[in-house]
């Protein structure tokens, strides 16, 4: 085999359609887009537009509330990431893990509004671990090594509220 013999498989590559050439390639004088008017044109159409019946999105009721302005950015970890850096030796299981620990550790790139600790993976150091949010079986697994987590976040009201 020569360097000026290869090729690739038939149908890897495939000529672009050169649209608007004149008639005689299939695809000229309207390009493709049919006859006049807006959807001609570029870049003005109306999307969900339904010939003046109500449009989908405008019959169906609305639901839910995204609390966009409140909702707190957390970083996802989970205990097998922890235990890896623990292993590599980017990260000292003695001391107290928290989110400027993980930052410099390599693990997160940026603190945001705190750290949630997921449960996957398996941790076997014992850590004494300081984030804002945990899963119960992140705790479960934790406190089963002799380790501890400390809950930054506060806490919720459960029962009834007064009305």
């Amino acid at each position: 085999m020569k360097l000026h013999e290869l090729a690739g498989r038939d149908g890897a590559r495939k000529t672009r359609k050169r649209i608007g050439r004149g008639i005689g390639s299939g695809v000229g004088k309207t390009g493709g887009r049919g006859g006049k008017g807006q959807t001609a044109r570029s870049g003005v159409r109306i999307k969900g537009f339904e010939g003046g019946q109500m449009p989908l999105h405008r019959r169906l009721p609305k639901r839910g509330f995204k609390n966009t302005k409140f909702a707190l950015k957390l970083n996802e970890v989970n205990l097998g990431r922890i235990q890896e850096a623990i292993d590599a030796g980017q990260m000292d299981a003695a001391g107290k893990i928290d989110a400027a620990a993980l930052v410099k550790a390599g693990i997160l790139r940026r603190a945001k509004d705190g750290v949630r600790l997921l449960g996957g993976g398996e941790i076997k150091a014992k850590v004494q671990l300081s984030v804002y949010g945990a899963s119960k079986s992140a705790v479960a697994a934790v406190e089963k090594v002799g380790g501890n987590v400390e809950i930054l976040a506060p806490k919720r009201e459960t029962g009834e509220q007064a009305a």
